[in-house]
């Protein structure tokens, strides 16, 4: 008598699993073929050599042209140039939300996830205000780079002995008091697999002290694009998605891991939400 095979869970669930591998290996596929030996021949050819001449010709430009003039506006302008040329060159389109919703004239703190180099072009792009970004220390000892972020004023953080520090943070306190936004990075680096890590200790330090509202923003696609330790930049649509501003107003330095928390969770849900 001939058996007659009765489907079970266990088929249905093999047979979505064979349905899901084929879908991830189609698109393995399709990102190998788009990000092949050509799109790595344009980044190390062309995209590459010329983000290094902009850095450069700008870099040694910006230095002596801060002598004439607002030198804080002056190098920012020379920044966003900078950043637009870089926009422009590697043709990846940003699309930016909620920023309309947050008012841009308020000295706030933008909390920013940090998965990419390229993350500081975007900004400077799409951030329609002069601000400070608050940096490692190690990035004083680039040429050009580290000569640009000590003249215009930007905020550096020694993370190995933070008493080293005290001035800097000092005036950033001063300057958002003053009316000038701060852009930090949290998580203390680039992420190096694309996920949000935890937040460093005392991130929100200066947005308490300053009771400055923090403005959580998730780059998606940054990592992607050009993720650590590769100059291969795989050109693709990015988003920059802006949350609204979380209040800092009668917090003390007691309350900053609570704070940190929900920031945290903020950006979260910004980075992971899918695409509308």
């Amino acid at each position: 008598m001939e058996r007659v095979h009765t489907p079970t869970t266990d088929d249905a669930q093999g047979q979505s699993s064979r349905v899901q591998a084929t879908a991830c290996g189609n698109n393995l596929n399709a990102e190998e073929k788009q990000y092949g030996w050509l799109s790595l021949l344009r980044s190390f050819l062309i995209f590459d050599p010329l983000i290094w001449l902009y850095t450069v010709v700008l870099g040694v430009f910006s230095i002596p042209a801060s002598l004439f003039g607002d030198k804080s506006r002056i190098l920012h302008g020379f920044a966003r140039l900078w950043s637009r040329l870089i926009m422009k060159t590697i043709l990846s389109p940003v699309k930016v939300t909620g920023l309309d919703k947050i008012d841009t004239s308020k000295p706030h703190v933008y909390a920013v996830t940090h998965a990419s180099a390229l993350d500081i072009p975007v900004l400077y792009v799409y951030l329609p205000f002069q601000f400070r970004i608050l940096f490692k220390k190690e990035l004083l000892s680039y040429p050009i780079v580290g000569w640009h972020l000590r003249r215009s004023g930007q905020v550096c953080i020694d993370q190995q002995k933070p008493s080293r520090s005290i001035a800097h943070i000092r005036s950033a306190v001063k300057s958002l008091q003053g009316g000038m936004p701060l852009v930090i990075f949290p998580e203390g680096g680039r992420t190096p697999d694309g996920q949000i890590k935890p937040f460093m200790p005392g991130a929100f330090y200066l947005a308490i002290k300053a009771q400055a509202d923090i403005v959580p923003i998730a780059l998606v696609g940054t990592y992607e694009l050009l993720p650590m330790n590769t100059y291969h930049i795989k050109s693709r649509p990015l988003e920059m998605r802006v949350g609204g501003p979380i209040p800092t107003a009668g917090c003390s330095l007691d309350q900053m891991e609570s704070l940190s928390e929900n920031v945290h969770q903020a950006m979260e849900e910004l980075y992971y939400r899918r695409p509308q």
